[in-house]
């Protein structure tokens, strides 16, 4: 990956170190004076040079903006970015959780991806979402707001990582803009709000969540600046001591202690069961490099993440499906129907096969081939397919013999944040961390100011599930599908992805099919009305679909919002251009170091 020169590097670090070079946001137009922020401008769209940044939320991108702007690359960006996000949008994801990086390098022209999933301690057994007393599953809300639901955060790990060895800046630098603004403050949006208020319940029932972020015992409201003392403490004490301190030091000690003996208010009517977590378990973790799973579509080259995401195959797996037609030429109602087929086929796949690889066998040569897909397709017919349909045998394309698995349905529920970041050099980031439910677990860390996520409940609770049943150190399988495409001659066209739970694949899958198959911009991809189908007998449509025509031909839907996209485009003309919604949930920021004119 392409870095800061050794010269110009170190006369920045001399700089910092003399305090010349302050990477905060205080001293930016973005802030006033006295240091309380401004609510700043959020564009959906910007086009430039020198670099660009997309992110959900407008201090997210400011933050990697500010990193651009100070001679860092895309990784040290995205890491300041996603710390920036940990603050004003704490409930989506934070260093209480865990995420997968993919990085496009301009110096080696090679795609890789950083494994920073949560992971079960080490105590975890198959049953661990079972009640003792009836043996039966418990209910999910149990499952979600409790101790049982709390992998170890690996997201701290996963930035080390990429900063140590694609970045440019230590850890320290690009904790500043997160830090000063979590001591100062932020000015509240609708989207902050409504999250806050969707999950009063939760976060009342414990006294740090209570304590940290409701303004007696109410969320803060829209246009009031909220301040979490509490992180930036966090972001200091990782600024001086490093990931040492958050896996084997005080924090660590108050994670496991949180998870398990929860600091449920007195008053409560929750059953709030404790989970398993030991300091030992913390110590232990370490984020994963891993080789992306690549699909070749039109001649280009999509890259995504590997098992324990769920991802990378499945959208590839799709788009192996569609290869074998013509959607260019197709009516939108035909080009639609074989885009639900090809989706539920990839998903009865997807929820048999797929799991952590470090624990189960996954087909995953198998599932990419495009003879498994050419296999796929000859179900799909002209009329909508009976759902759920029943997942296939990839084996046979594997190179070697495994077992069949049951179609099991997928868990749709679920949400997480995405960024990506383009550099000068040409460099790229596709990075979804989460805490999987909004507001994860409900349960914060007392003292520390981030929510524990509740991960666990991506594993299935059934404990005889062939890929994807619980287990000590193991980690659950993931929707995110951070995503890179290189074009014919091998160069970067795109980095995108999005939240979304399970509907993340089909959002990406559809973003995907509307750039390399109907020709629009990376802009109007993510504007254009998406539908998702996981396998089920009913599709989410969106406002725009010909809902009318398709059920024509056997199909049922229901309506709703899917994703929420963030990607960053590379331009024929040599340009950038950082893309978000305009309209979805309130919408994105996408910036750019120097903007173009036109």
């Amino acid at each position: 990956m392409s870095v800061i020169q050794p010269r110009r590097r170190f006369a920045a670090l001399a700089a910092i170190a003399s305090g010349a070079l302050a990477l905060t946001l205080v001293h930016t137009p973005n802030v006033q004076a006295e240091g309380i922020p401004r609510e700043l401008d959020k564009q959906p769209t910007a086009t430039g040079h020198g670099g660009a940044v997309a992110s959900l939320d407008p201090y997210g991108a400011h933050a990697g903006l500010e990193i651009l702007r100070r001679g860092g690359n895309a990784v040290d960006a995205a890491v300041a970015a996603s710390a920036m996000l940990g603050v004003t949008r704490p409930y989506d994801g934070s260093v209480g959780g865990g995420g997968f990086f993919v990085i496009y390098s301009a110096d080696t022209g090679e795609v890789t991806t950083i494994d920073s999933r949560e992971a079960a301690g080490s105590e975890v057994e198959p049953d661990h979402f079972l009640d003792p007393e009836t043996g039966q599953a418990l209910p999910f809300e149990e499952r979600r707001v409790s101790g049982l639901s709390i992998g170890v955060p690996g997201l701290l790990r996963g930035w080390e990582s990429a900063l140590s060895k694609y970045g440019t800046m230590r850890l320290s630098q690009v904790l500043q803009p997160a830090t000063t603004v979590a001591q100062r403050g932020f000015v509240v949006d609708e989207q902050y709000q409504g999250r806050t208020e969707s999950n009063l319940a939760r976060l009342r029932d414990f006294t740090s969540s209570r304590d940290t972020f409701l303004i007696d015992g109410e969320a803060p409201q829209v246009g009031t600046i909220f301040r979490n003392p509490e992180m930036a403490r966090t972001y200091r004490l990782l600024s001086r001591h490093g990931p040492p301190v958050f896996y084997e030091g005080e924090i660590a000690e108050a994670i496991a202690e949180t998870v398990t003996d929860p600091p449920v208010v007195p008053e409560t009517t929750r059953n709030v069961r404790p989970g398993k977590m030991t300091v030992a378990d913390l110590a232990a973790y370490r984020a994963i490099e891993r080789a992306p799973t690549v699909a070749e579509y039109r001649g280009n080259k999509v890259f995504g993440m590997g098992p324990p995401s769920s991802g990378g195959s499945t959208v590839g797996e799709a788009l192996n499906i569609l290869e074998g037609f013509d959607l260019s030429g197709l009516s939108r109602e035909e080009a639609l129907h074989l885009l639900i087929e090809s989706s539920a086929l990839s998903f009865a796949d997807r929820n048999a096969y797929l799991g952590d690889s470090d624990f189960v066998d996954v087909p995953l040569r198998g599932l990419l081939s495009q003879e498994f897909a050419d296999e796929r397709r000859e179900l799909i017919g002209d009329t909508a397919a009976a759902k759920p349909v029943a997942a296939g045998d990839p084996w046979a394309f594997n190179g070697g013999e495994g077992a069949a698995a049951p179609a099991v349905s997928g868990r749709v529920d679920g949400s997480t944040t995405h960024l990506a970041v383009a550099d000068k050099w040409g460099n790229a980031v596709s990075y979804n961390f989460t805490i999987e439910s909004i507001s994860g677990s409900g349960i914060a860390v007392p003292g520390f100011g981030f929510l524990l996520n509740n991960e666990l409940t991506d594993f299935s609770a059934d404990p005889d599930h062939p890929a994807n049943a619980p287990a000590g150190n193991k980690r659950p399988r993931s929707s995110m599908s951070p995503t890179i495409v290189l074009g014919e001659d091998d160069q970067p066209l795109v980095a995108f992805g999005s939240p979304g739970g399970a509907r993340i694949i089909t959002t990406v899958l559809q973003v995907a099919i509307n750039q390399l198959d109907f020709g629009m911009s990376l802009p109007e991809a993510i504007a254009a009305p998406r539908l998702s189908n996981t396998n089920s007998p009913t599709t989410l449509a969106e406002s725009g679909i010909p809902v009318d025509a398709l059920q024509g031909r056997g199909h049922s839907f229901s309506s709703g919002t899917i994703g929420n996209v963030t990607g960053v485009a590379f331009l024929p003309d040599g340009r950038m251009q950082a893309a978000a919604e305009p309209v979805r949930l309130g919408g994105g920021s996408a910036v750019v170091v120097r903007p173009s004119r036109d």
